[in-house]
């Protein structure tokens, strides 16, 4: 699925109650999320299925709160990404960046 894809997606089954709740309070649910996502990487542990798992959903969860502000702000996130980042690095434009 490509990113444009995955917000259609979200919008589909989460804009209008997150339109509801605003842009501010939709914001603060994804900073919980990426919260959640911190959590989660402090307690990975090599190699288990069950931390794997759980990095798995924290790192979809924070994917998608941030497809529904993008919708909710009029940005198409795929088209903003490859702008910003087609020709790598946006300030040196190597890939592998090569800033100091």
């Amino acid at each position: 699925m490509e990113i444009g894809e995955f917000q259609k997606l979200i919008e589909r089954i989460y804009f209008e109650r997150d339109s509801r709740r605003g842009l501010a309070g939709t914001h603060m649910w994804f900073c919980e999320e990426v919260g959640e996502l911190t959590r989660a990487l402090r307690r990975k542990k090599a190699d288990d299925p069950k931390s794997r798992a759980e990095l798995e959903g924290e790192f979809a969860d924070v994917l998608a709160w941030l497809a529904t502000l993008a919708s909710m702000a009029e940005i198409d996130l795929q088209a903003a990404a490859a702008k910003k980042y087609a020709q790598g690095c946006p300030r040196c434009h190597a890939a592998p960046c090569g800033c100091p």
